[in-house]
């Protein structure tokens, strides 16, 4: 499993990241090299039972079970300190001790959320169409509600699409039709109306939109990186990595 590099995260907080080793599902969803991969994914087509061992197994570090998100490449946000009729959102958020945020990533940006000081921490799931939405600023919206400061907001970018991998086309970029998103977009010398696009770099400008000044983070490429994450992109079927994050009880 991958420990982020958070440098500025306090010791009353736990996150971490897994990786495509280190489970018992079988190829395509298997770690890269034949043996057992760390897919949590449900609804990829892994074998359930193969799933649930992969859940039991990170259930192991974890101070409670994860409620796993319907994701939907949307920006509906859960506070999971209210009662919940549905569990179809790309992010949520929680000011209680040792309830698990989580979130499921295959190239989109997994980006975690804490503001040490009033006790709130959360996770999004940030595709493309998601960041273009406001799945991010939704996420601090619900955090604010629960009495986070965004000066205070800590935010990590786990592994995601790297920026010399991303190609998209022109609809895409005419999704983030402002002046600060220009820079995140380079032209394709592969292909006429195409272009990379730095993930990464677009999420930064979202989070200090919005106050957000404290971000770390942002150095993987799950596409380019085989032997470590599952990429959607690369493989076409693949499994599911996790980013989480949680408040641990006092004492």
């Amino acid at each position: 499993m991958l420990k982020p590099d958070w440098p500025q995260l306090p010791g009353q907080f736990g996150a971490l990241s897994t990786m495509r080793r280190g489970g018992v599902s079988l190829a395509p969803y298997d770690d890269g090299s034949g043996t057992g991969g760390f897919n949590l994914g449900g609804h990829v087509g892994d074998l359930n039972e193969h799933v649930l061992r992969n859940r039991t197994l990170l259930a192991e570090v974890l101070p409670n079970k994860v409620q796993w998100l319907t994701q939907v490449h949307g920006t509906a946000v859960l506070n999971f300190d209210e009662q919940q009729t549905s569990f179809i959102a790309d992010a949520c958020v929680t000011s209680t001790p040792n309830i698990v945020c989580a979130v499921l990533t295959a190239d989109c940006l997994p980006v975690l959320f804490c503001d040490a000081k009033q006790g709130v921490v959360g996770a999004a799931h940030a595709g493309w169409r998601g960041l273009a939405d406001g799945v991010l600023e939704k996420t601090i919206a619900a955090m604010k509600k629960a009495g986070a400061n965004p000066e205070h907001i800590l935010v990590w970018l786990g592994p995601a699409i790297g920026p010399s991998q991303f190609e998209v086309g022109e609809e895409v970029r005419a999704h983030f039709n402002d002046k600060d998103a220009t820079a995140a977009f380079t032209a394709s010398p592969f292909q006429a109306d195409k272009f990379f696009a730095n993930i990464y770099q677009l999420a930064r400008i979202r989070l200090h939109r919005v106050g957000i000044r404290h971000v770390s983070g942002g150095q993987f490429c799950t596409f380019s990186e085989p032997d470590k994450f599952y990429s959607y992109r690369r493989d076409g079927v693949t499994g599911r990595m996790a980013s989480l994050i949680w408040m641990k009880c006092a004492g």
